[in-house]
């Protein structure tokens, strides 16, 4: 698999498949899941986010359309935090990915939006009018 620009850690990799770290089953290993697990090693190792608060693949209905976001961190009342949308290494991080995630945040109305591909990453902060981009990830809050 590409190295990607995220810390680097000991994937359990078994033929096609990698073990999620937060859903403890194998999984077909493809480049999106590849950057999915370097990005939650990030976060976990590196951030302090705790595994109990992360959904992987949550299931979103949006005027009734059924989506799925990539990753979603809820703080210690339940709500949702971070939203993250991975893409594969070659997939450009464009105008179409942002609207993405903006159109799961609309029912999941996050504090952090971010996306990645494993080679760049961008995160935005919910303010007063809108979101703002920022230059680091938070860490998980302590409230």
């Amino acid at each position: 698999m590409q190295t990607l620009k995220l810390p680097e850690f000991e994937a359990n990799i078994k033929g096609n498949t990698i073990f999620c770290l937060i859903r403890r089953k194998w999984i077909i290993l493809t480049p999106e899941e590849w950057v999915r697990q370097h990005f939650l090693n990030l976060l976990i190792t590196h951030l302090g986010y705790p595994k109990g608060m992360m959904r992987l693949e949550q299931t979103l209905s949006y005027f009734r359309n059924q989506k799925r976001s990539d990753i979603t961190i809820l703080d210690k009342d339940g709500n949702t935090y971070l939203l993250v949308e991975c893409k594969s290494p070659d997939v450009k991080l464009d105008q179409k990915v942002v609207n993405q995630v903006s159109e799961y945040n609309k029912v999941l109305n996050s504090k952090y939006l971010a996306i990645t591909n494993g080679l760049s990453h961008f995160i935005w902060e919910r303010g007063v009018d809108g979101f703002i981009q920022k230059n680091e990830f938070p860490s998980y809050p302590n409230q």
